[in-house]
């Protein structure tokens, strides 16, 4: 196999991992994490939302956050804008990519956020032409890509029509998610397929949750088909929130420790990413979702 000699990871722990959390989690700790992440190699961070403080209140403190990040050269900070209004607010914040997302499946679409695929569309437009003439990079994330809580199996023609949707609207760059984790092999390489029919390889990324386990399966997957830049999470902040109690977003912790066994540059220092989740996980009360830092955290322990 040709894999892909060095991969970039996003993490989205401080921001997906934390949304759903019930606790407030401090700016400060959030800050901190971020600091943490860029000081392990990170060079890609989702750091937070600009979304109604109504419905997302653990990201009330976007600004503050934003503020207090003391940033790093090359590392590129993104936030999500979900609507022109969260954009406005976030301009000021100086982010360097905004992330709007859209669903594959039209079930998922009217649950979430109310409207149809098309109308999604629609009201991103105008964000995507906004924050591109203020020169920020945009990111389009592809929600149930391959599966949706409400539908049930999402074809690779809906992700295909999706992909067209939003390349036509100007997102330079598409994460397809498994946002419900229940991909497999086979599946998210269609799902991946359909999405290269409108954007180059270097314009596509993978976001897997680890629900039924198939997270770095579908990983290897795409490092087959040469797909080199994945979402994480440090420590597998994030639950699955239409499997309760399941697992959700694949630890980076884990896809470092396979992608490195694999001879693969992440830039990434392991032992430091470890630190970063435990220093989340204890804030939180709890131990890293992480296979790989669990059993080094136990060595060190030894």
């Amino acid at each position: 196999m040709n894999y892909p000699s060095q991969v970039k990871l996003v993490d989205v722990g401080p921001r997906d991992g934390l949304q759903n959390e019930k606790e407030p989690v401090p700016a400060a700790v959030k800050i901190e994490l971020v600091h943490r992440l860029q000081d392990a190699g990170l060079r890609e961070i989702e750091v937070t939302s600009f979304v109604s403080p109504k419905w997302v209140p653990q990201m009330a403190d976007n600004a503050e956050v934003m503020a207090g990040i003391r940033r790093q050269p090359g590392v590129r900070y993104s936030v999500l804008t979900p609507n022109m209004k969260g954009l406005e607010a976030a301009i000021p914040c100086r982010p360097d990519e905004i992330v709007v997302f859209a669903a594959a499946s039209e079930a998922f679409s009217q649950r979430n956020i109310n409207c149809s695929i098309a109308e999604s569309i629609e009201r991103f437009a105008p964000v995507v032409e906004a924050a591109r003439a203020n020169g920020i990079y945009v990111r389009g994330a592809l929600s149930v890509a391959v599966g949706c809580p409400y539908q049930g199996k999402v074809s690779a023609e809906e992700v295909e029509r999706v992909a067209r949707l939003m390349k036509g609207i100007g997102v330079q760059h598409l994460g397809v998610a498994d946002t419900i984790g229940v991909g497999t092999p086979r599946v998210v390489r269609r799902a991946m397929e359909a999405a290269l029919k409108h954007y180059e390889l270097q314009d596509v990324s993978g976001h897997f949750h680890d629900t039924y386990g198939q997270a770095l399966v579908n990983t290897m997957a795409c490092l087959e088909m040469g797909i080199w830049q994945y979402d994480s999470s440090v420590a597998g902040l994030g639950g699955c929130p239409y499997a309760k109690g399941a697992t959700g977003n694949v630890a980076t912790e884990d896809v470092v420790y396979m992608l490195h066994g694999m001879e693969i540059d992440t830039g990434i220092d392991l032992d430091k990413l470890i630190d970063a989740g435990k220093y989340i996980s204890d804030f939180l009360g709890r131990k890293p979702n992480s296979r790989a830092a669990t059993a080094l955290l136990n060595q060190r322990a030894a």
